[in-house]
Order: structure tokens, then sequence, then C-alpha cells
């Protein structure tokens, strides 16, 4: 008897679903997002799908500018570390948009 019951049991289950991971909510999730989708319009790498540059300079130059306002509008509200983080996000993107931008040469 146990065994029709563990079977039936079985069969009315739910399969498990893959967990979905959701990263901790804190300063650099708000940060990230912006940060990464400048990298990616660098033009660092290729389109996987069409061989195509991915550069978007004015993409790049509105998320900059979008993380320089959280900067401004977070001023004396951050940790330390999440300003040293924003900081340094925001110095390797303007680094590196004023080589692609051929306005200085590293």
């Amino acid at each position: 008897m146990t065994d029709n019951k563990e079977k039936s049991k079985t069969k009315n289950e739910k399969p498990q679903e893959a967990e979905t991971v959701i990263p901790p909510l804190d300063f650099s999730s708000l940060v990230l997002p912006f940060y990464t989708q400048a990298l990616l319009s660098l033009g660092i790498d290729k389109d996987s799908e069409s061989d195509k540059d991915r550069k978007n300079l004015d993409l790049v130059k509105r998320m900059i500018d979008l993380l320089d306002l959280l900067r401004k509008r977070t001023q004396g509200n951050l940790k330390p570390e999440e300003g040293k983080f924003l900081d340094s996000c925001l110095h390797q993107l303007k680094l590196s948009y004023m080589e692609r931008a051929k306005i200085i040469k590293l």
C-alpha cells in the first residue's frame, strides 16, 4: 500500500523548476546594469549574431551621465565602499570612453 501512495504522490508533484538566483539588494545592483551596458556599448566585443561592432558612444556617454547624476544625488548618503565602487566604475568608463572617442590615447 505504501508503494501506491508514494507513486501517486510523485505523479502529482510538480517537477522542480530551476531556481532563479536573485542578486542581493544593495547599491551595486543599481550601478552594475548601467556600467555593464556602457561596457558593451564601448564596442569591446562584436555582436555574435551579426558580427557587427556594438560601439555606441552616445549610449556610453548617456550611461556615464546617469551614473554621474546618481553620484551627485546620493552624495553624503553612501557608505564609503559604495562611493568608492561608484567612483571606480565612473573612472573606468570615462577613461575607456575618451580612448574610444579618440580624445586621449592610452
